[in-house]
């Protein structure tokens, strides 16, 4: 997928994304980007935005949510729901993340958050998602806990500049 009709944000679009940002996941994130250039485009259905040049966030209904690489290269901490190992195969398939293979999850979560998908054994991000049930509802017996939005080899991480 490549992407179309690079535009730089407004400065006060900019704004209201690092306000945005700052609600979720805190000061630290948003003092490491502020003073990049961000640019919205398109690629192919999917509205994503450029920080200094890489695709690090993208959109669902208007909401931004980072993606694995923008996990990666921000540093994003808060938010995180842990699966176990028997779970990585389904997540990284895109599969909804289900609540018998989380180990742990922040208990911060409320559901609609979006919500960062990370392996137990080396802690490498692998999916993100929408959490459909509170953090602290997360580890149980059965449902579905987060809808996956974008995972480790989607359209999304394939994205050429």
């Amino acid at each position: 997928m490549k992407i179309r009709g690079r535009i730089q944000l407004r400065k006060s679009a900019k704004n209201k994304l690092l306000d945005d940002l700052r609600a979720i996941y805190g000061d630290t994130v948003v003092e490491n980007i502020a003073s990049y250039k961000f640019e919205h485009a398109d690629a192919g259905d999917t509205s994503v935005v450029l920080i200094d040049g890489k695709v690090l966030l993208f959109a669902v209904d208007d909401i931004f949510f980072p993606t694995v690489r923008g996990v990666m290269e921000l540093g994003i901490e808060k938010n995180v729901v842990v699966v176990d190992s028997g779970a990585v195969r389904f997540v990284v398939n895109g599969a909804d993340i289900m609540s018998p293979g989380i180990v742990r999850a922040d208990e911060n979560i409320l559901e609609g958050d979006p919500v960062i998908v990370k392996e137990e054994k080396y802690g490498k991000p692998l999916a993100i998602g929408k959490a459909l049930v509170p953090g602290k509802a997360m580890v149980s017996d059965s449902g579905k806990a987060v809808k996956s939005l974008h995972h480790v080899g989607d359209e999304i991480w394939n994205i050429e500049l």
